[in-house]
């Protein structure tokens, strides 16, 4: 204990050293931006945030990425995407390491954004939204027909020419943002909305919706690739064309389309047919099916005059079935008094078989019956009662045995429960003795830090403070001159003076290299009773 050297430095607790470490690297850095390829990307954590790494060729960064944050953005993190990552930098006290917390997120260049697509296509297609199978043809001749694109641009124009050459139909315009952020929301929710008009609402509901828009670049027409637009397309009930781009541009809303149109111009196409040639193929129809009726009326015709030379006279037809008619009259008297003949010999033997003796003996053996079967309830009754009777005696003593137990575990439970209350309290007690110790010794401390620091702690070892007549601290012998007013404050009070004598020559100023205090070794430059400020 001899060996350790006495010193005035102040000390600190870790969380105040972590709170300024985090302050320095905050106000040093702000936002920045970085490229990395993300790693160790698991989604997001029970708490809805997410933490990953970004890391290049060289070294290794911890991102995290807030709940409310992480919903907001248009590129979602995945494992292996090189990504530009906008946002600060800041330390987690808890486990002595610097991150940066994300509020942006986009994929470095085309390659990343291939990526991207070519792995969010994989997704959408496992789960069966590209499926060929359920794709539905499109109506023939639609009334209304649906557009989901921008209002002001070229491609609503090229689409109204060409349904007004081919085929004019009543179009119904859904403005939509077709590129930027919150575009392909608004593109989900224009299909939504065209599917969800009823029969009783003020506008009619579309028979075929298009998804409209020009041609640009993979970064424009991006918001067709989102995952809300493309389920919102597979959802329609109504059968949608997707014509998104030029024909070599793709998107994944292509393959959830009903149909895909190379072009916009080409879609109205698709939509409608030629009015003049459908004009002339009704014609033409109208025709075969005139000649085709005149022809088979005239067939009928033939059919029915040769049927007719093969029918046979009407008096041939009907003489074999009159003739029968008059035999069936001559035998019908005769079998009418033959008929109630018989009805009455059966009526006669019933009757003979009703006689009131034996209507007696049926009815005192019906009595017996009665008598025997209800001799027979009575045992039986009584029997059902004493059996039911005994089970309910059973019950009532398995439930008072129950009620038993269940009153002497409930009691188990209470004191139970009183020990467990009691143990809480006293580590209660305990814990709060703990914490109004560690607060009391940190209050100690910052004490014993404040009196080390003050200059009057200085002052009471024996030096003294000499300020000039307005109060302010002279620091050197050159800025005192003969005459001087001073103030000389010690440990126990202030008194007057006045200088005299000539003032020392100025020195020069040392050197910025020359200030710079020389480490010491241990004990040099001190003397006996006098300790050092620092």
């Amino acid at each position: 204990m001899a060996d350790i050297v006495p010193s005035n430095t102040p000390e600190i607790s870790v969380s105040d050293l972590s709170a300024a470490i985090k302050r320095t690297v905050e106000d040093a850095f702000g936002y920045v931006r970085l490229r990395g390829e993300v790693s160790g990307f698991k989604g997001p954590s029970g708490s809805g945030h997410v933490y990953f790494r970004l890391k290049d060729e060289g070294a290794t960064i911890e991102a995290v990425i807030w709940k409310g944050v992480y919903g907001r953005l248009k590129v979602k993190p995945q494992e292996g995407l090189e990504v530009i990552a906008t946002g600060r930098v800041t330390t987690f006290p808890g486990s002595s390491k610097y991150q940066v917390v994300i509020e942006s997120l986009e994929p470095a260049g085309v390659g990343a954004l291939m990526a991207l697509l070519e792995e969010r296509r994989r997704k959408l297609a496992a789960e069966g939204l590209f499926d060929p199978a359920r794709k539905r043809p499109l109506p023939y001749l639609p009334t209304v027909i649906g557009v989901v694109t921008s209002p002001t641009g070229a491609v609503i124009r090229d689409i109204l020419h060409r349904l007004e050459d081919r085929f004019p139909r009543t179009v119904l315009v859904w403005p939509v943002r077709v590129q930027g952020e919150g575009s392909a929301a608004e593109v989900a929710a224009a299909i939504r909305g065209f599917n969800a008009i009823g029969p009783d609402d003020d506008l009619p509901r579309p028979d075929v919706i298009i998804v409209a828009r020009g041609g640009g670049s993979l970064e424009d027409l991006w918001g067709f690739n989102e995952e809300i637009v493309v389920r919102a397309a597979f959802e329609s009930a109504i059968p949608l064309i997707s014509a998104v781009g030029h024909e070599t541009d793709t998107t994944l809303i292509d393959f959830a389309a009903d149909r895909r149109a190379p072009t916009p111009t080409a879609a109205a196409e698709m939509a409608v047919p030629v009015r003049a040639d459908l004009i002339a193929e009704t014609q033409g129809l109208g025709r075969r099916l005139g000649l085709a009726v005149a022809r088979g009326m005239e067939g009928r015709r033939t059919e029915l005059r040769a049927a007719a030379r093969a029918l046979p006279d009407a008096e041939r037809l009907l003489e074999t079935a009159r003739q029968r008619l008059d035999a069936a009259g001559e035998r019908l008297p005769n079998a009418l008094a033959a008929n109630a003949g018989a009805h009455r010999a059966r009526l006669l033997r019933a009757a003979g078989r009703l006689a009131p003796g034996v209507l007696r003996l049926r009815i005192d053996r019906s009595r017996d019956r009665i008598d025997a079967l209800s001799g027979r309830a009575a045992t039986a009754l009584t029997r059902r009662t004493e059996t039911r009777r005994q089970g309910f005696d059973t019950l009532a003593s398995r439930l008072t045995r129950s009620l038993g137990v269940y009153a002497r575990s409930q009691t188990d439970r209470i004191g139970r429960a009183g020990e467990r209350l009691a143990a809480i309290e006293a580590r209660s007690t305990r814990a709060m003795d703990l914490v109004l110790r560690r607060r009391r010794d940190r209050l100690d401390a910052a004490t014993k830090l404040l009196a080390a620091l003050s200059y009057q702690g200085v002052l009471a070892r024996g030096f003294a403070l000499v300020r000039d007549a307005e109060g302010r601290p002279l620091r050197s012998a050159a800025a005192i001159g003969p005459g001087t007013a001073l103030a000389i404050e010690f440990a126990d009070g202030r008194i007057a003076a006045t200088a005299e004598g000539e003032a020392p020559p100025a020195s020069p100023k040392p050197s910025p290299r020359s200030a710079e205090p020389k480490p010491r070794k241990a004990g040099e430059g001190r003397t006996e009773g006098q300790g050092t400020l620092f």
